[in-house]
């Protein structure tokens, strides 16, 4: 039933102007919490992966396990599970607060799990961050600069 100035849309009535008649994109509607997802999608969802296809792709080659079994990509997550995965950076160790179906920001996202990463883990990333070289040059070794050559020229040349 339409009305000039108005359409109904889901029993009440909206605006057109708030109706997009040829929208693309499909509405999000929030899943009950007992609904299946799979681990890949979880781990792409709370940002551990940059992309489902890497998260996938660390699942088929064993760097995500669950009570220390390897587990693919295709397995179901459940709140209180707590999963062991090894990243480029890091190795987590993570316990599911809540299910997440969908990508969201980084605030939001830590909110659906719980980092139980051992302390010398952390401790291990410390130090290594510690000793990473920032590419300065340690002073008096290697080549000398160019003071330190004018310097030596001007010693020299005396």
């Amino acid at each position: 039933m339409l009305h000039t100035g108005s359409r109904i849309f889901r029993s009440r009535q909206v605006p057109i102007s708030r109706v997009s008649l040829y929208s693309k994109s499909k509405p999000t509607f929030v899943k009950p919490k007992s609904e299946k997802l799979r681990i890949d999608k979880y781990l792409w969802a709370i940002r551990l992966f940059k992309t489902r296809t890497l998260a996938t792709a660390a699942c088929d080659s064993g760097k995500v396990k669950h009570n220390g079994i390897q587990v693919k990509a295709s397995k179901q997550v459940n709140m209180g599970e707590e999963y062991e995965i090894k990243t480029e950076a890091k190795r987590w160790r993570i316990k599911v607060a809540e299910l997440l179906q969908n990508r969201v920001a980084y605030a939001e996202a830590i909110k659906y799990y719980i980092d139980i990463t051992p302390a010398e883990e952390i401790e291990r990333l410390q130090f290594q961050s510690a000793s990473f070289h920032t590419g300065k040059r340690l002073s008096k070794i290697g080549r000398p600069t160019k003071k330190q050559r004018r310097d030596m020229d001007g010693f020299l040349d005396d």
